[in-house]
């Protein structure tokens, strides 16, 4: 038996094992697409303890490609807890707290100079990761990196694996500069299971969630959400598109958002919809892909800035 087969790991660990690839976007701070970085990475658990490796190459140009330009692959010790995942540099330094099938992380990287808060999400195939890392220069954007990996165990020997790495990465490089844009002349719903975990952490089951889609013009929408299971929700509002930017004006959800690519991150004002006052949303709605509209949701809970529950999984689009 192996050392690594010795040493117990948490069920995050045991989720992310593998090799993972992808070409995520490099987005400026005001959601235009300026590059890719070409990545492999994994986290190997031996006796002596966790480390995470991350191999990037960066495509683009300008001043951050400059500033992301690392000439060195990433390196860096976890404490591998289904808790708290402690990571303890040298590459980067901070913490992150697994919620069921979803990760959320900050740390901060030396290297980039910039703080992280990263949220990876495992779809419920096991294979596929939707990851975001939102980059800050104290609480102001500096650059966002988004996209989709995908797990192998045989890459650097299997030839039909490095393929299908290469035919993936190409499928992704057509993808990820795609803005967040949902149909301006087809109604329909996006609908599916979503799993909810707890602040701390626990399970507490799952939500039946249905979004009603009706454009109303080539750049704004409205939308009926329905929840039902073991959290329920229901709330109407109006969308409009402005470049990267969304705004939602009433009549119960008031807020906005910002597109880097297919990933939306919003920030979302429920007025009396929980029936005790107003509820905040922090989330992150994610294309996957243009032509099929998969949505994949992490929706962050909150009651002022305390963290309720994180709600999480993808949706099916349905036209009508």
């Amino acid at each position: 038996m192996s050392v690594q087969a010795q040493v117990e790991t948490s069920e995050w660990q045991k989720r992310i094992e593998g090799e993972w690839h992808g070409i995520p976007g490099l987005f400026d701070a005001q959601g235009n697409h300026v590059g890719f970085e070409y990545i492999a990475r994994a986290s190997e658990v031996t006796a002596e303890g966790a480390r995470y490796w991350m191999d990037s190459k960066l495509s683009g140009a300008g001043p951050l490609r400059n500033r992301f330009e690392l000439g060195a692959q990433f390196d860096f010790g976890v404490v591998d807890s289904d808790e708290n995942r402690v990571y303890t540099g040298p590459d980067f330094y901070g913490t992150g707290q697994p919620y069921g099938l979803f990760v959320e992380a900050n740390y901060y990287s030396p290297g980039w100079q910039a703080d992280l808060r990263t949220w990876n999400q495992v779809l419920p195939d096991g294979e596929t990761q939707v990851y975001s890392s939102v980059l800050h220069d104290g609480w102001a954007v500096c650059a966002v990196f988004n996209g989709v990996y995908k797990r192998t165990t045989d890459r650097e020997t299997n030839p039909a694996t490095q393929e299908y790495v290469d035919q993936w990465r190409e499928l992704e490089k057509e993808r990820g500069p795609r803005p967040h844009v949902l149909p301006t002349k087809q109604a329909g719903a996006w609908t599916g299971t979503l799993f909810v975990n707890g602040a701390d952490q626990t399970t507490e089951g799952q939500v039946q969630v249905r979004i009603e889609h009706e454009p109303t013009s080539l750049r704004s929408a409205r939308h009926t959400i329905t929840w039902s299971g073991d959290l329920e929700r229901e709330y109407t509002f109006d969308r409009y598109r402005d470049g990267a930017r969304t705004m939602f004006e009433g009549p119960e959800v008031f807020g906005n958002a910002t597109s880097y690519g297919r990933a939306l991150f919003t920030v979302q004002h429920l007025v009396g919809v929980d029936k005790t006052g107003i509820e905040k949303i922090r989330g992150r709605e994610f294309l996957m892909d243009p032509d099929t509209r998969e949505l994949a949701i992490v929706w962050q809970l909150m009651s002022g800035e305390t963290t309720t529950h994180f709600v999480h999984g993808s949706l099916a689009w349905e036209p009508r």
